[in-house]
Formats: structure tokens, sequence, C-alpha cells
């Protein structure tokens, strides 16, 4: 894996992958997430995942819905670090087909990021990302 020592390093390379993803490329998220038993994924198609294992899986198939992806920007809302951990919340701004899309959508996910120093340096240990941009009455569909 590549050492990302500085926080601000690794945070680019995380925000890369999520450049990457959307075009079905892993590879970047393969070298920024943490591969210990600990780590999680919660992506907007549903489920958890733990552990590097099922994370690769989790991974590789939010990329197989993605396609032609064009990142626009990461809306960083709260940054917090404190010793050995540190957290993101950010809106994530791309255009990109997905499922049956015959062309690119705007889309915005909510999301909230966990990185956790590790001896080779930052490493995302949470993931969660929804597409709840934008606040809503609490009513029936809130909750599905």
């Amino acid at each position: 894996m590549v050492r990302l020592q500085d926080l601000d390093a690794a945070i680019e390379a995380y925000h890369e992958a999520d450049a990457q993803i959307i075009r079905g490329n892993t590879q970047p998220y393969r070298q920024v997430y943490s591969h210990r038993d600990d780590a999680t994924l919660a992506n907007p198609f549903g489920g958890i995942w733990r552990g590097w294992a099922q994370i690769r899986e989790g991974l590789d198939r939010a990329a197989s819905l993605y396609r032609d992806g064009e990142f626009i920007a990461n809306d960083t809302m709260a940054r917090y670090v404190s010793g050995e951990l540190a957290y993101l919340v950010e809106f994530q701004r791309f255009t990109a087909k997905l499922g049956g899309d015959t062309e690119p959508v705007e889309r915005v996910l909510r999301t909230t990021s966990v990185l956790r120093r590790e001896e080779d340096g930052w490493r995302v240990v949470h993931r969660h990302a929804d597409p709840r941009g934008e606040a809503r009455a609490p009513d029936s569909e809130a909750l599905t």
C-alpha cells in the first residue's frame, strides 16, 4: 500500500478514489482504505460491509453500477482530528450514469468518513454515504 503519513495527503488521495470509483475504477480505494478486520463500509446501495474482503466486494459492486462519471466537488461541512482518528462530513457532487441511465445525471451523496492513523499512514476506516443531500421533513419515506 501507498504510505499516506500526512492527513491532508490521505484525504486528497481519498477524494481521488471517489473520483475514480464513479468511472468504474476501485484501484485508488484499495490504496486508501484500511485492510483491517474492523474497517466498515456503508455505501448508498445498501448493506454494511465489515473487514477488507467484504469492503472490496462492496466497492467492486458500487464501481460496477456507475459509468461515465465526472467528479464536481467535495463540500466539506465538518472536519475534526484528534490523535489517531479524524472524521469528515461532506457532500460529494458528481455526474454519472447509474443503472439504466442513458445520460449522466448530477448526484449528491452525503458522506461521513472516519480515517485512522495506522502503521503506514492514514487510512479510511469507515465510510457511510447516502443520497440524502437535502434536509427533509420526517415522513415515512424519509425513513426507508
